[in-house]
């Protein structure tokens, strides 16, 4: 966990001067958390995803069921971007999702991202919208089944 919060700082906290305490929250202690690391296990990027009641708890009106695995808090180093990591740590999640017998995997991606996102697969549904820290986002979607 230190790895994933360092990195989190760094990217949400430091780069996108999101405030240190709307940055964790309660659900880290429910979500399934992945690290990459580079030589030396220097933390380089991570990503979270939330499911079952934690999921419907946090995405209430957006996740109704128990088979949508709710992507967030990806995040990547400086030094690691453009590497492919990103798109690793979302296939990765994608992984682990269909193991544990998910359908879908939601997130909430901000508009500069949504790019990224599509090239994976995902599509954007519904307006943008502000989910807090005055960075704008869409919500997008990816079906598992049949990968």
């Amino acid at each position: 966990m230190p790895g994933c919060f360092a990195v989190r700082r760094e990217v949400f906290v430091v780069e996108q001067r999101i405030p240190e305490d709307e940055e964790w929250d309660a659900y880290d202690a429910h979500a399934v958390h992945l690290l990459a690391t580079g030589p030396g296990g220097a933390p380089l990027g991570t990503v979270r995803f939330l499911h079952g009641a934690p999921a419907r708890r946090k995405y209430a009106g957006v996740v109704d069921d128990d088979a949508t695995a709710v992507l967030g808090r990806l995040a990547v180093g400086r030094r690691a971007r453009g590497t492919g990591l990103g798109a690793a740590l979302v296939r990765a999640v994608e992984q682990e999702a269909r193991r544990l017998g998910l359908d879908h995997v939601y997130l909430e991606a901000q508009t500069h991202a949504l790019g990224f996102y599509e090239r994976l697969g995902y599509a954007a549904h519904g307006p943008e919208f502000d989910e807090g820290s005055g960075i704008p986002h869409r919500a997008m979607r990816r079906a598992l089944r049949g990968l």
